[in-house]
Formats: structure tokens, C-alpha cells, sequence
């Protein structure tokens, strides 16, 4: 089914696939050249990948004479090419307008790609466990970071000349010595949440081991485990 186009464009208006197509092979075609490799070189480079995708498939989709673009090539070509899949999807600064979905109207292509990544939000919306994944990365870097500043405080205190010093430096472990606890706390938490969803959370740094807890642990307060 041909898909319908705008009121009074002209009649080779790219349809919405053929439109991404070309935004792919435009771009892997210009990164490929800003590498100085030919077709064949990055051919070379996505058998080492593990997908080959061989020379004339690849001139076959910079000429646009592809029929289909599958996405493990996207992926394979991003990475051989040492960029990110939605780079070539949405290569922004090299295509200015770009269709999202079909039927729709031409949009900036950074306005696509922050929608595409999750960056803009979009209402209705589901993104998943995304914002609880960013949540925990967060927590974690606040949790390693007290960790690092408390131990810089604590060496300080033992290395003080006066008592003011060691004073000052006391009060400053206590406060991050307090964060990083509430911040383990929170990223207990989450991470329960994370597992009532049916879901894995992410590894911990060696640093936060004692974040997770066992089921036996759960009466205690978190002051006791983290």
C-alpha cells in the first residue's frame, strides 16, 4: 500500500522509509569517506564485527538501490563506523528535516533524535524502567562520591596539626559519611522496586556491596547494613 502524501508536494516526495534509508546510507556514506576507507574496507570491518555485510551490499545501499535495511546492519554499520545507530538514523547537522513516522510532517532532525532517545519526553509515553535505570546510575555516583570524600576527610583528621583542623575534618566525614547512607538507602530502595517489576537492576560497584540485603536483614534498620 503506497503510502499518501502531503496536500500539494511535488510527487517524488520520498516516502517515509525510503526517507530513513537515504538518511542511513548518506550518512554511512560520509563517515565511511571521513574514515578514508572504501566499500570494501568497511565490508572488512563488519566481518570482524561478526555480521558480514559484504562490498556490494553496502554500494547497493549508498546508491539507494537497497531494497531493505535491516536493523542488525544499522547497528553493525554504527559500530564499525565507530558512531551510535541513531547517528545514522538521525544524523543531525547533516539532514535538517526528517520524518519520524509515516504520514507525518517534516520535524528538525535534533527534535527526532531527543524524541527517538528518550531525551525529549513524549506524553503518553512509556519509557520503561529507563527513568529508574537514570535514577539508580545517579544514586550510585552520589553514593561513591561520599564514599570517597568521607575517607578523604577521614585521612585528613588523622593528619591534622591543630585541633581545629581535626575538628572541621570530623565534621565533614559525619556529613558525607551521613549521604552516603541515605543515598544507599535509596538505592536499596529502588532496587526492590526494580525486582516487584519482574526486573534485573544494575551491577554494583565492589565500593556498594552492602546496598543489597537479604530477606533476613529486612527488619533491621539500614543504618545497621549500609
Amino acid at each position: 500500500m503506497t503510502q499518501r502524501r502531503f496536500d500539494d508536494e511535488e510527487d517524488d516526495f520520498p516516502e517515509w522509509v525510503d526517507r530513513i534509508k537515504a538518511n542511513v546510507a548518506g550518512e554511512v556514506r560520509r563517515r565511511r569517506k571521513e574514515m578514508g576507507w572504501s566499500a570494501q574496507d568497511l565490508a572488512d570491518k563488519c566481518e570482524q564485527l561478526g555480521h558480514p555485510i559484504p562490498r556490494n551490499v553496502i554500494a547497493n545501499m549508498e546508491s539507494g538501490r537497497r531494497a531493505n535495511l535491516p536493523l542488525v546492519d544499522v547497528m553493525v554499520l554504527a559500530a564499525a563506523l565507530e558512531t551510535y545507530p541513531v547517528c545514522l538514523i538521525f544524523p543531525v547537522g547533516y539532514v535538517d528535516q526528517t520524518q519520524e513516522l509515516p504520514f507525518q510532517h517534516l520535524v528538525p532532525t535534533w527534535d527526532a533524535l531527543r524524541r527517538f532517545t528518550g531525551e525529549e519526553e513524549v506524553p503518553m509515553y512509556d519509557a520503561g524502567l529507563v527513568p529508574d535505570f537514570e535514577l539508580h546510575a545517579s544514586l550510585v555516583r552520589t553514593a561513591l562520591a561520599c564514599l570517597e570524600e568521607e575517607e578523604r576527610a577521614r585521612f585528613t583528621a588523622k593528619t591534622a596539626t591543630s585541633r581545629a583542623q581535626q575538628e572541621e575534618a570530623e565534621r565533614k566525614r559525619t556529613e558525607y559519611a551521613d549521604q552516603a547512607i541515605s543515598a544507599k538507602y535509596n538505592l536499596r530502595q529502588l532496587r526492590r522496586e526494580i525486582r516487584e517489576e519482574g526486573a534485573t537492576p544494575p551491577e554494583l560497584p565492589p565500593a556498594l556491596g552492602d546496598v543489597d540485603v537479604t530477606e533476613s536483614d529486612t527488619n533491621t534498620t539500614p543504618e545497621k547494613h549500609l
